[in-house]
């Protein structure tokens, strides 16, 4: 199952699970989205095309982070004439995780996730046994040799 939607003014094939990075949407991490300009829908091998978009159908996501994008420079010259402007800037985005397509009358109900991790029992170590105490011989420390200089 998958669709073509309508995301902050780009269009987008989507399908459930997958993440998408669009332009910076409003609200905050955690929050759910769902977007309603959904031009095409395929569902079980049958595929429904809007004018201009599929009545009833709309697309669940979840906004996971607002990160930025990759540096891109802009640089302009104009030969022989002692012009060059370098530019350059970062695209604001939203990762959005897309929970799920629904059709026309059906309802997004949030699956539970699996986070929760199971602590596995582990066997504590035996303790190592205690090393006899042995003396240890000390080196006497290197001194520096001096030597004077002839007169």
């Amino acid at each position: 199952m998958y669709a073509i939607v309508d995301i902050a003014g780009q269009q987008f094939k989507v399908e459930k699970n997958k993440r998408v990075y669009v332009h910076r949407l409003e609200g905050a991490e955690g929050t759910t989205v769902e977007f309603d300009k959904v031009f095409l829908l395929e569902k079980d091998g049958k595929i429904s095309v809007g004018a201009p978009t599929v009545e009833g159908a709309r697309v669940a996501g979840k906004i996971l982070s607002h990160p930025k994008g990759d540096k891109v420079i802009v640089f302009k010259k104009k030969r022989r004439k002692g012009y060059a402007k370098l530019n350059g800037h970062r695209q604001y985005l939203t990762e959005v995780l897309i929970q799920g397509i629904l059709g026309k009358g059906e309802t997004f109900v949030e699956e539970p996730t699996a986070e929760k991790k199971v602590k596995k029992a582990t066997k504590k170590a035996e303790p190592k046994a205690k090393v006899a105490d042995v003396e240890v011989e000390e080196k006497p420390k290197k001194t520096r040799k001096t030597t004077k200089k002839a007169e």
